[in-house]
């Protein structure tokens, strides 16, 4: 644990120290110099016990967590119920909703538990705009949007050297993704497999898709490919995190797959800030982000979800008539965005601001 002298705010990710989410909140909460607690997603329970006993010996002004995790929120909360001190909370997906698809009994449970941890934070951090107004309603006090931002800088001619890796003609126009490919059985889906599903339908010999990543789908999206897969489909796999910007800097074009329901639409994606920061126009669905966001480099197509007939079929239409014209010039009207919600140092002012704010009320109702 850091320095323990620091005890104003006490900061961790349900997901794991390891995890991006827990370098999220400690770089959006710099500025205030938190303490960090190493939640274990593998030992949620013995986590979950040890956050405990470290807000009992810390006695932190604030504790502030990343994700929804059950563990680490029934912690938070009998912090709070036990010694009461305050947490804020900060997420990027719609709690009931994103379990109801898994199970409907969770989403049941889920949202009741969405909705307790709500009415008792202090305060809540989602990364949209549309999550915080949810969290709102659910009774959060006071919210703040911090979308996150892109993490790394690419290699110097990383976009030639990986086009030479994979063996992507320098004229040839790259349409791909990165993100976890993790098979949903129920809808026969994973990231990506709306691509390969329109690819193996268009004539075109001159655009190649690209899906990187790895995750139980991955497989089956080679499965897809057929004899498309090494040549027309490329899937390499997980790369390393440091290697991300540089696959984007090989695309020309960024597939952003999501449902327009109350997953889907709440979300901007993880990847979202990394696209841009990358230069890549956007194909999504008819999400907010993709109308909110746009100023011109974004595609919507139709289809409530990536794995809709209708959404493969539009997907497939634009593909076989995309021109390096059209994708030139959705880039330069992301070049010459006037905004960037993604700024890191703004969302790190905005973070120091609320937080220091919500433990200045605290002080003066003690």
């Amino acid at each position: 644990m850091e320095g323990a002298e620091n005890r104003a705010v006490l900061c961790f990710a349900t997901q794991g120290d390891a995890h991006g989410d827990a370098e999220r909140i400690r770089a959006l909460l710099d500025a205030l110099n938190p303490d960090s607690f190493p939640f274990d997603r593998s030992r949620k329970l013995r986590s979950a016990v040890g956050l405990i006993k470290a807000a009992r010996r810390l006695r932190p002004g604030l504790i502030v967590m990343e994700g929804t995790g059950l563990a680490g929120g029934i912690a938070v909360l009998a912090i709070d119920a036990l010694w009461g001190i305050p947490f804020v909370f900060s997420s990027g997906d719609a709690v009931a909703p994103y379990l109801r698809l898994r199970m409907r009994g969770a989403g049941i449970l889920g949202s009741v538990y969405e909705r307790v941890l709500c009415r008792r934070c202090a305060g809540y951090v989602g990364w949209t705009p549309y999550l915080v107004g949810r969290a709102l309603t659910l009774g959060a006090r006071r919210a703040m949007t911090a979308p996150g931002w892109a993490q790394r800088r690419p290699s110097e001619g990383a976009r030639e050297q990986i086009r030479r890796d994979l063996g992507i003609p320098q004229d040839a126009l790259l349409v791909g993704l990165i993100g976890s490919l993790n098979w949903r059985g129920s809808v026969g889906y994973a990231y990506g497999a709306e691509l390969v599903r329109a690819m193996r339908t268009l004539r075109r010999q001159d655009l190649v898709v690209c899906i990187v990543g790895d995750g139980s789908g991955l497989e089956r999206l080679r499965q897809l490919a057929g004899d498309d897969l090494g040549r027309r489909v490329l899937l390499p796999g997980r790369v390393a995190p440091a290697q991300v910007i540089d696959y984007l800097l090989a695309m020309d074009v960024a597939g952003l797959p999501q449902s327009v329901d109350q997953v889907g639409s709440f979300r901007y994606s993880i990847k979202l800030s990394e696209y841009l920061a990358a230069g890549l126009p956007v194909i999504t669905g008819q999400i907010p982000a993709a109308y909110d966001l746009d100023e011109g480099f974004f595609w919507r197509l139709p289809g409530q979800a990536p794995w809709s007939s209708e959404y493969v079929a539009a997907l497939a239409a634009l593909l076989e008539h995309l021109t390096p014209a059209e994708v030139s010039r959705r880039r330069e009207a992301l070049l010459a965005r006037r905004g960037d919600p993604f700024d890191r140092p703004t969302q790190q002012r905005h973070m120091k601001d609320f937080i220091g704010e919500i433990l200045s009320g605290n002080r003066a109702r003690g």
